[in-house]
């Protein structure tokens, strides 16, 4: 829901108040659910103070200088706006904070490994020393800030990168998904003719040009000029390239997508870097830009649209065979195992294919598979909720976060509920299995289900759904998987992911003096 200006305002300064004020903002950016700030002195951030205020659904630190704060979709846009209007009205310091550019961290779920967690013993709240001592949201946030460090490997970074170009264009993606799929039942009904081919040309028209928004993002993250990015990616939609011959095939407008259009932006920032520095100043402006469109351009139009469209449709191929052959196995493997795939980092590998699928084939395979795992979350925490029902605190965490994690925003459930107790983060995946597995064996029967947009989840997927046999079916395919996902996760964790409670941690009986507790040993998962 939208904050009013008032509340979005409180909000702004609130965060700023807790991060040392604007003068210690380097950058302010976001992506779907996460305030993203870079900040000169991280030692003046207040953490604690952050995770207190109830509009942060959680706190991730991402490097030494940059702080990620949850707030969930939509909220996120309007305290996003607040913060960048106070922070552009403090004095530039240019000693103390340059222009503003994003983290470059890209739409990620940082979760956490499940060794990392700890499965607490099942107790009434109040009783529970261990609930009193530390709330689950605050083990969720330690061990994702553990995690961070532990992924601050080359080879991740690379990734997050990668995928801060895709995230920008989610918004738009979103907005043509769903006007193609309205489009799409219009044409199916017979109704409004008139109207269908100006919806077709509005859905269409970012798909047909998305290359260049790649290319443009691709070198304002990497450190070129955004505009030589663009320039050099649009390349590969422009019609004349039908006249090209490389390796002695001739080349097709699009061919490589977004991946060429990737590549030829890297490699002309690579070239404008190296003309930077040997260039003279007084041609510098004349010959950079150049030298940087010309020998980028060629490269691209005989070596990476040949190359790249050999590699996406390799992407395509593999996703219908995975499908088509292995389609329960398949599902079961992604929808189990796609929140440690994004512990681990490597889940920023799917944003390109993802956006490779869309644009080879209108939509991905693979994104309604991995949205299986939300559902198992939900299930597992309702399990939680009935379990503990003595635990008021963490009650109250499952209901303020369960109608986020039902629309596809599971970080308050993972954070503040299964991935602290361990076990039932463990259980959860099992759901999500169970969701791939109900979503992957229809594929197998022929009735393919896809997602025109990245980035939501959840119910809030159903308006992206399209696939072979119609939207209809893919809606309740994909439902079904929701249903199992949530059925399985539920059944999982109330029978598998609490350990036996201790007799001292009953209740006490009325007109019985309650008997003093300690807290239990927890069970590790490692």
């Amino acid at each position: 829901m939208r904050n009013d200006p008032a509340s979005t305002a409180s909000t702004a300064a609130a965060v700023l108040a807790r991060v040392g004020g604007p003068a210690n903002v380097l950058s302010v950016t976001h992506c779907m659910t996460r305030l993203r700030l870079g900040v000169a002195d991280p030692a003046a951030v207040d953490e604690e103070g952050l995770r207190a205020l109830p509009e942060v659904l959680g706190l991730v630190r991402d490097g030494e200088s940059s702080l990620q704060v949850v707030l969930g979709p939509g909220v996120v846009v309007e305290v996003t706006a607040a913060v960048r209007e106070r922070v552009a009205e403090q004095p530039v310091d240019a000693g103390h904070r340059e222009a503003e550019q994003p983290v470059g961290t890209g739409h990620r779920e940082a979760k956490q490994p499940v060794g990392a967690g700890h499965q607490a013993a099942e107790q009434p709240g109040d009783a529970a020393a261990g609930h009193a001592a530390e709330r689950p949201g605050d083990t969720g946030d330690r061990l994702k800030e553990q995690l961070q460090r532990r992924n601050a490997t080359p080879f991740k970074t690379a990734l997050r990168r990668v995928a801060a170009v895709f995230v920008p264009l989610i918004p738009a993606l979103i907005g043509c998904g769903i006007l193609a799929g309205l489009n799409g039942l219009l044409l199916n009904a017979g109704w409004l003719p008139g109207l269908t081919p100006a919806l077709a040309a509005v859905a269409s028209a970012f798909m047909a040009l998305i290359a260049v928004f790649v290319g443009y993002n691709t070198a304002k993250e990497f450190g070129g000029t955004p505009v030589l990015g663009g320039a050099v990616a649009a390349v590969v939609v422009y019609p004349g390239v039908a006249k090209v011959t490389a390796f002695g095939v001739q080349l097709a407008p699009g061919q490589g997508g977004v991946l060429g259009a990737l590549a030829a932006a890297l490699l002309a920032t690579r070239v404008e870097k190296w003309c930077r520095g040997r260039v003279p100043g007084a041609l510098d402006v004349l010959l950079t830009p150049t030298v940087t469109v010309l020998v980028s351009g060629l490269v691209t139009l005989y070596g990476l649209m040949y190359a790249a469209g050999a590699v996406a449709s390799a992407i395509g191929t593999a996703a219908d065979w995975l499908l088509t052959t292995t389609g329960a196995f398949a599902g079961l493997v992604l929808g189990g195992l796609f929140l440690p795939l994004v512990m681990l980092g490597l889940h920023q590998a799917l944003i390109p294919i993802h956006t490779t699928l869309i644009e080879q084939q209108g939509y991905t395979v693979l994104l309604p598979l991995l949205a299986m795992a939300g559902a198992g979350q939900v299930g597992a925490a309702l399990a939680v909720y009935v379990r503990l029902r003595h635990d008021t605190s963490l009650r109250t965490t499952i209901r303020s976060a369960l109608p986020a994690g039902l629309l596809g925003v599971g970080e308050p459930l993972i954070y503040g509920v299964s991935l602290p107790l361990g076990r039932p983060f463990v259980t959860a995946c099992a759901g999500g299995a169970a969701g791939g597995a109900f979503v992957g064996f229809f594929a197998m029967l022929g009735d393919k289900v896809g997602a025109t947009a990245i980035g939501p989840s959840g119910w809030a997927l159903f308006p992206l759904l399209a696939g072979n046999r119609g939207p209809w079916v893919a809606a309740a395919v994909y439902g079904g998987g929701l249903l199992t996902g949530y059925a399985v996760g539920f059944a999982a964790t109330y029978v598998f992911g609490f350990t036996r409670r201790p007799r001292s941690a009953e209740p006490p009986q009325p007109g019985r003096p309650a008997e003093p507790t300690r807290p239990t040993r927890s069970t590790e998962l490692t």
